[in-house]
């Protein structure tokens, strides 16, 4: 029986990509860590030598892209837009581009039903991606008559 070696640069990587993989195909709910692991090629022991369960992957996972959603409403929002309603429809775009393009993570993000306030790391990220829809969201709301002016946390809430 040939034993299979490690071969990964980065397992506990490797794992996260996997999991995101498992999460697009079964939904965050529908995998396991031994087909994580499978998927890697190691053995379920070694997950466990990164992770303490699927929760903790699965949060990894949603830790690491939330930095980039960051990175693309960031990018959308900053760019070149005359008006505040250009620059909240551009960043509202680049929210809904990640989801076409990234829907295992948009998933592991928004949708897995992971508790964010156990996880300062998780809950912060989270945090900081929003801020960037929220800020688009004021600079919107100033353009409302102030006594119909809703608030721009409701906002970008909405969206």
């Amino acid at each position: 029986m040939q034993i299979r070696r490690y071969h990964h640069g980065n397992l506990r990587q490797a794992l996260v990509d996997a999991a995101l993989l498992l999460i697009e195909t079964k939904g965050p709910t529908g995998f396991t860590l031994s087909e994580a692991a499978k998927n890697s090629g190691v053995t379920l022991a070694a997950v466990y030598r990164h992770f303490e369960g699927r929760e903790d992957l699965i949060a990894e996972a949603a830790l690491q892209r939330f930095a980039i959603f960051a990175e693309c409403m960031e990018t959308a929002y900053n760019g070149r837009h005359p008006n505040a309603l250009s620059a909240f429809e551009a960043t509202g775009q680049a929210y809904l581009n990640f989801v076409r393009t990234h829907r295992g993570p948009y998933v592991a993000m928004f949708e897995s039903g992971l508790p964010r306030q156990p996880s300062p790391e998780l809950n912060h990220a989270a945090m900081e991606a929003q801020k960037v829809l929220q800020a688009a969201a004021v600079e919107l709301s100033k353009h409302i008559p102030a006594e119909k002016r809703p608030p721009p946390q409701m906002f970008a809430a909405h969206i």
